[in-house]
């Protein structure tokens, strides 16, 4: 595949109806209340064995134990390896976004990916050193994004030399075939993320007619492998009282997922659409349905926006993992595509890179001295101030710094006083002890 290829040679763009901006609300659903007290211990017993059940009956052995060792154990030592790095005033994190090519073969309403412009993709040997620099820093564990990931031409490659790391894909779902649903069971060191953004109707509303069709298919191929895998949604105020629902999770449970990762809708890229954002009041209703239904249903329900107290945090401001480019960029996070430095700098040492970088080192403060959630939300001009200061160059193809200086400030999670701590004993744990609620150091 050609480095000067364009985006739409690369994958031809699919048609999608226009969002409507206007109309009646969607309907609301019934509230589902937390459990407390010994029934919030009696509700944990019941979930993490039916979860358990489900691990044991559903997964392939060899898939199960590499994600115990690699996943789960390994990403317990990375956590602590952070955790000392943090005493010594060390950045490095302990887990990282990497894009291996900004090519797709969607073209979703809001997605912050360039829709026109030049293909780009990882070169195998930045990719390989990504991980090297890992390895010596304890991190094991990568997530892998585009774009589609799937269409980066070397990543079959890429995940057979790593053995001893744990990947995770954020994908659309639908180039799952029965052959690479075979080559990701004999792997065994990947879990597909696969992006569904509630039911058919809403899902290819902003994704494509036929999408959510295409991408059940592929997960029955994963179902019937035993392989691990999750959704990643991204709840947005036209489809909260979709997603947020015990009868969603049941879909997905029944299709095979172990996981959802929720992520909250963020108005950036060319095309932006605000009317996707949450007000506060529903922020705080995310917070109070996330809690509730972590009660109910035997599947792990993952955000990165809250402690275990419910306080808000920002994973990148307490430098937990940063996002790198297909062109090598090291980012703050996803959505920003500026940075001063590059994987290629000091021979593709990331751990001295990382380490001196005063954009990625300084923006901790910059966050903290202004919000415990998104600065994207809600300073974006001081944000894009803070990019210009620091001479960070734009890897998009648009004119981001424009984009960023023309959003509207709006809530984040941040909500002083309508923190919401976690009812389930379990999850207050695992927030506290894994990387998705480190907010709690």
């Amino acid at each position: 595949m050609s480095e000067t290829m364009t985006l739409e040679e690369a994958a031809p763009a699919v048609t999608l109806p226009a969002p409507a901006k206007n109309g009646p609300p969607p309907p609301k659903a019934a509230p589902i209340p937390a459990y407390h007290g010994i029934s919030a211990y009696m509700a944990d017993a019941k979930i993490a064995s039916l979860m358990a059940w489900r691990a044991v009956r559903e997964l392939n052995w060899r898939v199960l134990s590499k994600a115990a060792w690699l996943y789960a154990a390994k990403g317990f030592i990375a956590v602590e390896a952070y955790r000392r790095r943090l005493k010594k005033k060390k950045l490095y994190p302990p887990f990282m976004f990497v894009a291996l090519t900004n090519t797709c073969n969607l073209r979703c309403h809001g997605c912050w990916v360039e829709k026109e412009g030049t293909a780009h993709h990882m070169p195998p040997g930045e990719l390989d050193a990504i991980i090297d620099s890992g390895k010596k820093m304890h991190a094991h564990y990568y997530t892998l994004l585009g774009g589609e990931p799937y269409m980066y031409k070397g990543i079959w490659e890429a995940l057979e030399r790593h053995p001893e790391c744990y990947f995770q894909t954020i994908t659309n779902g639908m180039l799952f075939t029965e052959r690479n649903a075979d080559r990701l069971l004999k792997l065994g060191n990947v879990t597909p993320l696969i992006s569904i953004d509630g039911l058919k109707e809403s899902n290819d509303q902003r994704r494509g007619e036929g999408v959510y069709d295409s991408a059940f298919q592929g997960m029955e191929r994963l179902k019937k492998r035993g392989i691990l895998f999750g959704v990643a949604c991204t709840i947005t105020s036209k489809n909260i009282h979709e997603v947020l629902t015990e009868e969603y999770l049941k879909e997905l449970i029944k299709k095979g997922a172990m996981y959802i990762w929720y992520y909250f809708y963020r108005p950036v890229g060319q095309d932006p659409h605000p009317e996707y954002c949450l007000s506060p009041d529903q922020l705080v209703e995310v917070r109070g349905r996330l809690v509730a239904l972590r009660q109910r249903q035997p599947i792990l329900i993952i955000d990165s926006y809250w402690t275990a107290t419910g306080e808000a945090f920002c994973p990148a401001a307490m430098g937990m993992g940063f996002h790198i480019g297909p062109q090598g960029s090291i980012e703050i996070c996803p959505p920003l595509s500026f940075a001063t430095d590059k994987v290629s700098d000091n021979g593709g040492d990331l751990v001295k890179t990382i380490g001196e970088s005063k954009y990625l080192g300084e923006f901790g403060e910059f966050v903290k001295c202004r919000t415990k959630g998104c600065v994207i939300l809600e300073h974006p001009q001081e944000l894009a101030s803070y990019i210009k200061d620091h001479g960070a160059k734009d890897y998009s193809s648009r004119d981001m710094f424009a984009e960023l200086s023309s959003i509207q400030p709006r809530s984040s999670q941040h909500l002083p006083g309508r923190e919401i701590p976690e009812a389930s004993p379990m999850y207050h744990i695992l927030k506290k002890n894994v990387f998705f609620g480190m907010g709690a150091l």
